[in-house]
């Protein structure tokens, strides 16, 4: 497409997975079967974005437990104390805490990646947690024998090597989740956190050549989860300046949503680094009316006035169902919603003559 546009990551859960997540926390259901749920779930994914004509493809998480915790799974040393993120609605999502080291993955995104692309020759994209997210692990209370500085350096290189081995698997794109971008100025209004968030991140992505950055980007939202947010309130162009420092050379702005998309676009457009490309959000997850494709188109125009056409691309707000177990979405509505991104997108392009 003469736009390019793609998707976040997450997408609803079919009812049998989500039934079949139950029963093997319940232990009434083996890891051999829960795969064969998953694996069903993961091809209906790529079949169904193939015949919509999306031009990049994901696997919908669906073999995540969450996008935030998947490379935890299994991994001793956790306890269940961790940070708490309330969301506007009430409702609230608590992170495990680490109580030992060394830290390591137990999982990596890479292995999902593969799996997807043994059943499409179609471009796929893959979603991995910014290791920022992962930093709030560590407990304030510190551990004995194992140092902030001993954890974040350990996590560094989990990162790294799970972002090289999705560019080595083949990953159309590596996006980076970074949802806690703007969380973080909730947290801190000072922004040190959000500093140390974006230093730590660079870290990791510096080790990367600029050929290999330019397949990197990052996604950054105010939560979607359950059709709530976490970060709403929180002024987006408080966030962009820092985000746009990170060295990547593709941005996720989740837009739709915002209150005031003008402002949001003319401060992306002040600090958007030259040569890097900045995906705008043009559908809303957490809102549960299909928008139009006409709707679409005029808010893909409107990001045309600001931002270059050779810099400019189209993606949805945030994944649609980033917890497992968030079922506030229909796999269909989903999917619908997906459809109008990409014919509104190529309404747009029609109309700047693209």
């Amino acid at each position: 497409m003469s736009i390019p546009t793609e998707p976040i990551g997450s997408l609803p859960r079919p009812h049998a997975l989500v039934q079949a997540y139950n029963d093997h926390a319940q232990g009434r259901l083996s890891e051999a079967e829960l795969a064969r749920v998953q694996d069903d779930a993961v091809a209906s994914t790529l079949s169904r974005l193939a015949e919509l004509g999306s031009p990049v493809l994901v696997d919908g998480d669906q073999r995540k437990p969450s996008s935030l915790t998947y490379p935890l799974t299994g991994l001793a040393g956790l306890g269940t104390d961790g940070a708490v993120i309330p969301f506007a609605d009430g409702h609230t999502r608590q992170l495990p805490v680490l109580t030992g080291g060394p830290f390591r993955y137990q999982v990596r995104a890479d292995t999902y990646l593969r799996a997807a692309r043994t059943r499409t020759d179609l471009p796929v994209k893959q979603a991995v947690v910014a290791p920022s997210a992962l930093s709030l692990l560590y407990p304030a209370g510190g551990i004995a024998g194992y140092s902030r500085e001993a954890f974040l350096a350990d996590l560094a290189d989990e990162a790294e090597a799970e972002i090289r081995g999705c560019l080595d698997a083949g990953a159309h794109r590596v996006q980076l989740d970074f949802t806690e971008g703007r969380l973080s100025l909730k947290l801190d209004p000072s922004g040190a956190l959000l500093d140390d968030f974006v230093a730590l991140n660079n870290n990791v992505l510096g080790r990367f050549t600029a050929d290999e950055q330019a397949r990197i980007g990052v996604h950054t939202d105010p939560g979607a989860d359950q059709d709530s947010t976490h970060s709403l309130d929180v002024e987006y162009t408080e966030l962009l300046p820092r985000l746009f420092q990170l060295t990547v050379g593709n941005f996720y702005l989740a837009l739709s949503g915002e209150p005031d998309r003008e402002r949001v676009l003319k401060t992306a457009a002040a600090y958007l680094p030259s040569g890097a490309r900045v995906f705008v959000g043009v559908t809303d997850p957490i809102d549960p009316r299909v928008e139009t494709r006409e709707e679409v188109r005029d808010r893909v125009l409107e990001a045309a006035r600001h931002i270059p056409l050779d810099q400019l691309g189209t993606c949805d707000d945030a994944g649609f169902a980033p917890f497992a177990d968030d079922t506030s979405t229909s796999r269909d509505t989903a999917f619908a919603k997906i459809e109008v991104r990409l014919r509104g997108t190529e309404l747009a392009a029609q109309d700047l003559g693209l």
